[in-house]
């Protein structure tokens, strides 16, 4: 039966059409390769899926033929499937991601190099010298954060150094920023808790530049925020270097302005941030870096001005939005709030004067927000007049409130810092300790190009180009980079606070006229069509011009490379506290006299000496001799200070009794009329003379009684009898008539002021030398005690 029933069959097939034969044929050959892949029926799928993806995304041939390969290797290897399937979508994912890894890793090995060697740079005096701290300012922050990391921030907030202002004391926690003690003091526990041994001295001397790296990176994401990423690393570039900012964040220039140009770059960064996006998020973390701003440096008042005057432009320009308004509102009252923590600030951004333009501001952006919901309710006729009346109410309370909160107190005038900032010859007039700090000049035209070169040229380009694109970012930049040349000009202290925006000006400079010009570069590339070729024709020395250029912002770049590295060298890399000459031979002389001073005070005085030197000195004398001293560089008390003038500005008999009456055992002086050390205290006697006759008890000092006739400040046998016989000129050339200090010079030959001297022989009547370092650099002189009575 089954045979028959087989024949009949094979009949039946043979009987058929040959395309039905052959459609047959398929459609058994489909059915028993189902059959046999039944089990692989989800990795069949997934190969497709695979296939398909490979064949969308445009892969070669060779590329299909290897997926075909392990598609066969994944059938004989069933266990292997998944692994294979994981390795493979790795790797597609690879492909499509590496284009856009590239320039991640491109820009991160720029701003890693930048970074790198904005720390480096910055080591040329540990190099050539040692670990060891700069300046005066810097001595104090030292010894203060030395006592926070010793006995705790509570003792260290209470702490009354009676080692300073003798007999008046100093109250440390509430008269400092202690942002850059926190900072260093945090990093050294930090350090300890992972076992990594380091003084707190080392932390100081290098904590300026670890945040100068710091800053790199915050330069890149302002700048980046207001142009691209391209202009954002050509800034960083930039900044790592620039003299302008090198000046006070070298290693040893321990100081606020070390952290605080970090601080007030994220600031600008998280500011910017929230006026594009209106968050508040953003607004709060700009508020936390406005607090971290305040508690490092003074000069947080710049910052706290230009954001509100950021925002009235705004108004002003009609750009004001629901955006601004959450952005000004959260950093103000957040930021107003924390500030005020700070115990040196205290009440101050509410009370004095360089915050009532904030305040203003703040009350204008309620009037503006209340005035567009007044405008949606209201006719255009009952709006005008209702805006008229606000408009004149609001300026008749604002003007009463003012005046009121002034003459009662409620509001502090400004400070004769910021009115020598608003006029220039304020403080040379009013208060001349004020104009007597070298900071505080005018700043010369060559000090630009000294401490800025390149970006003197090319922060006119960056400034034209964000004025072509005006938008809310590039608005707060121009008002940044036209205030901050203001202030430096007045003051060259604020060259710190320009450099950066030179900085980030220059770099969108740089990369829109790079950017420009280098897309000239492919016009006469063979592979461009004619009609673009023929359309070129009409430019036919586009694609030189554009080489040039090229090539000349190459060559600036360059001598702006070797420049800031040259100035940071000779400049800036040379500590205060130890000098250096060069030898006619080529070689190098060190001058260690300040720290043999210093030790000499510490080890042969008794520990409650009183010493006197002029103000410059009281920080390095009280951080390194740990002795008393009357006055330092904090200068906040005129008084004192004029006191100390006056005893130097006077006769021997005068200054006794002025010496005897603040409890004076030793008397230190700075002289360089031996070394050619410029900054000596003969070259500062004219303030100590205009400070001592500032106050009542001073009036018989007068400055003209210290020049000639002529009216010139000589130190020769013509120069006037009462300079010639205070006790400052004496203490300085006490036994320098015996010396000759160059050859066919006669003795007492000053190198200083290229003058031999006029008063060699005398005697001193109420000192005596204690002690005279190896160059003649500092001379010490002792008290000498009251005759006993009868004698």
């Amino acid at each position: 039966m089954k045979a028959a029933s087989s024949a009949y069959g094979v009949q039946w097939l043979l009987r058929m059409s040959p395309d039905k034969q052959d459609t047959l044929l398929k459609m058994m050959v489909l059915t028993i390769a189902a059959i046999l892949c039944k089990y692989m029926i989800d990795t069949l799928l997934k190969m497709m899926v695979l296939f398909i993806a490979a064949i969308l995304c445009k892969y070669r041939i060779d590329t299909l033929l290897k997926m075909m390969v392990l598609f066969i290797a994944a059938s004989l290897c069933k266990y292997m499937i998944d692994t294979l399937l994981k390795m493979m979508v790795l790797t597609i994912a690879a492909i499509l991601c590496i284009k856009y890894m590239i320039d991640t890793l491109l820009k991160m090995m720029v701003l890693t190099i930048a970074a790198i060697l904005s720390f480096s740079t910055r080591l040329f005096s540990v190099l050539r010298f040692e670990s060891v701290i700069h300046e005066f300012d810097p001595y104090f922050n030292y010894r203060t954060t030395r006592f926070l990391t010793e006995e705790g921030f509570y003792n260290f907030h209470n702490w009354f150094d009676d080692r300073a202002w003798y007999p008046l004391g100093r109250i440390i926690g509430g008269t400092i920023y202690p942002g850059l003690m926190v900072t260093s003091a945090a990093l050294y526990h930090v350090l300890r808790f992972f076992n990594i041994t380091i003084e707190i001295r080392n932390v100081c001397v290098f904590l300026a530049p670890l945040f100068s790296s710091l800053t790199t990176l915050v330069t890149y994401h302002f700048t980046k925020e207001l142009k691209d990423a391209g202009a954002g690393l050509v800034a960083a570039a930039m900044i790592s270097i620039v003299p302008g900012y090198i000046s006070r964040s070298v290693a040893g220039s321990y100081d606020n302005e070390g952290i605080a140009i970090f601080c007030m770059l994220l600031t600008y960064t998280l500011w910017i941030k929230s006026v594009k996006t209106g968050s508040l998020f953003w607004g709060a973390l700009c508020a936390l870096a406005y607090f971290y701003m305040v508690s490092s440096w003074g000069g947080y008042v710049f910052l706290i001005n230009l954001i509100p005057l950021h925002v009235l432009a705004l108004m002003l320009t009609g750009r004001f939005s629901h955006r601004i308004y959450v952005a000004y509102c959260s950093v103000y009252c957040l930021g107003t709030i924390l500030s005020m923590q700070i115990s040196f600030v205290g009440f101050q951004p509410v009370q004095s004067s360089e915050h009532m333009a904030a305040l203003g501001v703040f009350g204008l952006c309620q009037i503006h927000a209340f005035i567009d919901y007044v405008r949606s309710k209201l006719s255009t006729e009952q709006f005008n007049i209702l805006f008229r009346s606000i408009v004149l109410l609001t300026g008749i309370i604002g003007t009463a409130a003012a005046a009121i909160g002034t003459a009662t107190g409620k509001i502090s005038p400004w400070t004769g810092r910021f009115y020598s900032l608003l006029d220039p010859s304020y403080a040379k007039n009013n208060i001349p300790i004020i104009a007597s700090v070298s900071e505080h000049q005018p700043t010369t035209w060559s000090s630009f190009y000294f401490d800025l070169q390149l970006l003197v040229f090319m922060f006119p380009v960056g400034l034209y180009y964000c004025f072509t694109k005006l938008t809310d970012a590039n608005i707060f930049i121009i008002m940044y980079g036209v205030t901050s040349i203001y202030f430096a000009g007045v003051m060259v202290r604020l060259m710190l606070v320009l450099a950066p925006v030179m900085c980030i000006l220059s770099g969108i400079g740089v990369s829109s006229t790079l950017g420009n010009y280098m897309k000239n570069l492919d016009v006469s590339r063979k592979d461009k069509s004619k009609t673009k070729q023929k359309t070129d024709q009409t430019y036919p020395f586009k694609n030189e011009v554009a080489t040039g250029v090229v090539f000349m912002m190459t060559a600036f770049l360059l001598t702006y490379t070797f420049h800031c590295t040259w100035v940071t060298s000779e400049a800036y890399s040379s500590p205060s506290i130890v000098l250096s000459a060069r030898a006619g031979d080529g070689g190098r002389i060190i001058f260690d006299d300040f720290r043999e001073a210093y030790y000499w005070l510490r080890h042969n005085t008794a520990e409650d000496a009183k010493v006197m030197s002029w103000w410059d000195y009281g920080y390095q004398i009280t951080a390194m001799a740990n002795r008393t001293i009357l006055v330092d560089n904090n200068t906040w008390n005129n008084t004192h200070i004029s006191r100390v003038g006056q005893a130097m500005a006077s006769t021997e008999e005068h200054a006794y009794g002025i010496m005897r009456e603040l409890d004076v055992n030793y008397v230190l002086v700075i002289f360089g009329g031996l070394t050619g050390y410029s900054s000596d205290d003969i070259n500062k006697f004219l303030w100590m003379v205009r400070i001592g006759g500032s106050t009542e008890k001073g009036a018989h000092i007068k400055e003209s009684d210290y020049y000639t006739p002529q009216g010139e400040f000589r130190i020769d046998k013509d120069g006037s009898p009462t300079l010639l016989n205070c006790l400052m000129y004496k203490m300085c050339y006490y036994r320098f008539g015996e010396v000759y200090t160059e050859g066919g010079k006669p003795t007492g030959y000053d190198r200083v002021r290229n003058a031999e001297i006029g008063n060699k022989n005398f005697d001193l009547d109420v000192l005596e030398e204690a002690y005279t370092t190896e160059h003649w650099l500092v001379r010490i002189y002792k008290v000498k005690d009251l005759d006993n009575r009868g004698a």
